[in-house]
């Protein structure tokens, strides 16, 4: 119930942003000098005045990729702060002119309650989402109902997934089939180039004039997601343990990817509160599978978590859904560190 009241809360904040940017829009539009003709007509983007590409983006791993494809002939700004959760992020009417006034915004749809509202109803740029080239998937935590045996008890490794709020009662989901795919599909590196293929596809349509720097740029970030993807595949290749958990259902992919397990003390929403019944089947996949540390992460208060270890005695490290920028390097940095956090969490050789 509290889930729905929230979501709730949500679209009526989305609601009023829209509605007060629009009001902020027509009043710009009135303004000497205002030039609305083009996002009116529906007409081809229409560069920065300093010649650069204006490109929104929902959050920091999409920022990532217009950055390395685009270049510098791309200004590329995130709809999320910095430092911010991206999951249930309100745009302010501010955000939402924002999106307005951009040529190209790039998003991954059911993710962001709010900005899937707003750009419902903004008009102008071209906007590109990203959720179908990059064959989004439920995961356990995402589904409304656990996976029962015969005896109606829970599978310990399915649990495992599945431990979130996203378990037995399943009160707490009305969002619908596209909200229900887990949308955490930059952490595997596989599915980040099937991205970056439709983001450079986007770049070149809104600006064909640098088409083949993007495509230049394409190359080398290809370059450097499949070296991550070679570097996880060896480094996950040989382990003691294969089952791993974590504060939210957001490695999903991930484990799909390199054959691990995951558990999650959440769902794939971080702020979703799991039952007792369901700490209780977290703490049995800890004991049942070895587990020595219980990954937190940096934007979601740990608490939870460290009662787990607390109560297993486990330890806690910090493993990144890179759901924002990392304090220092890049996305393909907080991979390589996430990997090496993976590496001795599971004792691999």
């Amino acid at each position: 119930m509290n889930t729905l009241v929230a979501r709730a809360r949500r679209h009526l904040a989305a609601a009023l942003a829209l509605a007060l940017a629009g009001s902020l829009a027509s009043c710009a539009a009135l303004s000497p000098g205002s030039d609305s003709s083009a996002a009116a007509s529906g007409a081809a983007p229409t560069p920065a005045p300093s010649g650069a590409l204006t490109v929104s983006t929902s959050f920091y791993p999409i920022q990532y990729l217009a950055q390395a494809i685009g270049g510098e002939h791309v200004a590329v700004t995130s709809v999320t702060p910095t430092n911010v959760e991206p999951h249930d992020f309100e745009l302010s009417p501010k955000d939402v002119t924002a999106l307005s006034a951009s040529s190209l915004v790039l998003y991954v749809s059911g993710f962001q309650p709010s900005l899937d509202d707003a750009l419902a109803q903004v008009s102008g740029p071209a906007v590109v989402d990203l959720a179908g080239s990059v064959d989004l998937v439920h995961h356990d935590g995402v589904e409304e109902e656990h996976e029962e045996d015969a005896t109606g008890a829970t599978d310990a490794t399915g649990a495992a997934g599945a431990t979130g709020a996203a378990g037995a009662t399943g009160a707490a989901h009305d969002h619908d089939a596209a909200a229900a795919l887990d949308p955490h599909f930059w952490l595997d590196p596989v599915r980040m180039q099937a991205a970056a293929k439709a983001v450079e596809a986007a770049l070149a349509q809104a600006d064909p004039a640098h088409a083949d720097d993007y495509a230049a740029n394409l190359n080398t970030l290809t370059t450097t997601l499949t070296d991550l993807n070679t570097g996880y595949s060896s480094g996950l290749g040989h382990c003691e343990r294969t089952t791993f958990v974590t504060s939210h259902a957001a490695f999903g992919y991930l484990a799909d990817r390199y054959g691990l397990t995951q558990a999650s003390i959440s769902g794939v929403d971080p702020e979703s509160e799991p039952s007792p019944a369901e700490l209780a089947a977290v703490k049995k996949v800890v004991e049942s599978t070895g587990t020595t540390t219980i990954f937190t992460e940096e934007l979601v208060s740990p608490e939870t978590a460290q009662a787990v270890a607390a109560e297993t005695g486990a330890q806690t490290r910090v493993l990144s859904p890179i759901e924002s920028a990392p304090e220092s390097g890049d996305y393909a940095d907080a991979m390589r560190a996430n990997l090496e956090e993976l590496r001795t969490a599971l004792s691999c050789q």
